[in-house]
């Protein structure tokens, strides 16, 4: 069985940083009914009954910091020592919504992964369900990244995208589900997208007629990704940062082998078209 010190994680909330964070979160209140809570002139907190989202003021479509919950604070004891005997810099987790005792750490594009407990919080109804799943980020070395998502953290290959023998993807799982977190090859760093796990293909025609009623065009799909083998779409935000909804994604216990796809549109969407990064 190999060492997976951060299994099993759930990705609990992202910060996104915006130079326009008021219109940020008039639209994330407006489509995905976000209650905004202000925490300083810098952050709003954007709270749901299973998606949470920090923005922060920034340049636009950076991510600061994404926040995973452990089990429990044994686990997050065993973590931080796994952590901590690699020689990797613990660092202070900057999230009001993780208990004291969460640490961080700088990923190789200097992103911070926050590991912690969550602060207890009031009950809140979703009017449509959507739970925080996973974060995609670009980075411009892919196996780097994914070496120190492996090795530092543990976290699992689920599927690679490889173009003429090069890694140009990456997804990695931290709990049974497909992935967590995944990485494109680009030109750039930035978000690729964050993205909400609704229950069945019925949630998905739901949240698309909710979108069309705002009158909020869906970007990319409906379609059937090959990796994670989900149905999805996506919409964009002011700042133009992707917003996926999906369903029926894959899972894939502790231990079951990554497997390969090629570098084309049909692996990014089984049903038409893909939208490639690089």
């Amino acid at each position: 069985m190999p060492t997976a010190p951060i299994w099993p994680a759930r990705l609990h909330h992202v910060q996104i940083d915006s130079p326009q964070i008021a219109a940020l979160a008039a639209f994330y209140q407006r489509a995905f009914g976000y209650r905004i809570e202000e925490l300083g002139e810098a952050q709003v907190y954007l709270a749901g009954g299973e998606r949470r989202l920090l923005l922060g003021t920034g340049a636009a479509k950076s991510v600061r910091l994404g926040a995973w919950v452990l089990e429990s604070p044994e686990h997050l004891k065993a973590l931080r020592k796994h952590v901590r005997a690699q020689n990797i810099p613990l660092l202070a987790a900057p999230t009001p919504l993780l208990q004291e005792g969460a640490f961080a750490v700088a990923d190789p594009d200097g992103r911070l992964l926050c590991f912690g407990l969550a602060e207890p919080e009031p009950p809140r109804h979703d009017a449509l369900p959507g739970r925080l799943q996973h974060l995609v980020v670009t980075t411009l070395d892919t196996p780097r990244v994914a070496a120190f998502y492996q090795e530092a953290l543990g976290f699992q290959v689920s599927d690679r995208v490889l173009d003429g023998g090069g890694l140009t993807t990456i997804f990695l799982r931290s709990d049974p589900e497909h992935h967590s977190f995944a990485a494109f090859r680009a030109p750039e760093l930035r978000i690729d997208h964050h993205s909400l796990e609704v229950p069945d293909w019925n949630a998905i025609r739901d949240w698309a007629d909710h979108m069309a009623k705002l009158a909020v065009p869906l970007d990319w799909g409906i379609g059937r990704h090959g990796p994670g083998n989900n149905l999805f779409f996506m919409v964009c935000d002011p700042d133009g940062n992707w917003v996926e909804l999906s369903a029926e994604l894959e899972h894939m216990p502790l231990g079951m082998a990554g497997r390969d796809w090629p570098h084309t549109e049909r692996t990014l969407n089984l049903w038409g078209r893909g939208v490639l990064r690089s």
